[in-house]
């Protein structure tokens, strides 16, 4: 497999595709936005709303193809006030559900957290559902839970569920001007 980062072209021709993903990963259970029973053109237009974030610099999306399929995605989401341009947000980590197991998960969250460190990012920070498989992969990581909110979003069946939150140091704590 094969993981690359995402440029506005490039996403930009992959909508359909992420979408495919997006509803197959929101019909598999995954707390990740959205409910249950995900439309396909809400998921286009989901992921073509990103590509103004990431032309702008605000969002970096990689993509892991299997030949020429997509099997799974991460992103960064970059804040724009200037004391937070020192951490970065995970979002949308998604793997296909004929892909899990195999260690893709791993490796797009390794992917993006050296694209982080190589962008000067010191922080990174997330949420993912209490009790969920997405859980023990970022405690295998070296995340750090930091705390739950109760009944912080509802899942794909539109159940109210607790998020936890983690997050992981990858460099100094003090800002340079």
């Amino acid at each position: 497999m094969i993981v690359t980062r995402l440029d506005e072209a490039r996403l930009s021709s992959s909508v359909e595709e992420l979408a495919g993903l997006l509803v197959g990963t929101v019909e598999g259970g995954a707390s990740i936005g959205f409910l249950a029973p995900m439309d396909r053109a809400a998921a286009v237009a989901w992921w073509k709303e990103r590509v103004a974030a990431v032309a702008a610099g605000h969002l970096a999306v990689w993509a892991a193809y299997d030949g020429h399929r997509v099997v799974g995605t991460v992103s960064l989401a970059f804040p724009d006030k200037p004391n937070s341009r020192h951490r970065a947000e995970l979002v949308k980590l998604m793997v296909h559900r004929d892909a899990r197991g195999q260690g893709l998960g791993r490796r797009l969250l390794d992917t993006a957290e050296q694209a982080a460190r190589a962008a000067g990012i010191t922080l990174l920070h997330l949420d993912t559902e209490t009790d969920s498989p997405a859980e023990r992969l970022y405690g295998s990581a070296g995340w750090t839970r930091a705390g739950i909110i109760p009944d912080y979003a509802a899942d794909p069946a539109g159940v109210l569920r607790p998020t936890t939150l983690y997050y992981k140091r990858l460099g100094p704590t003090t800002l340079t001007r």
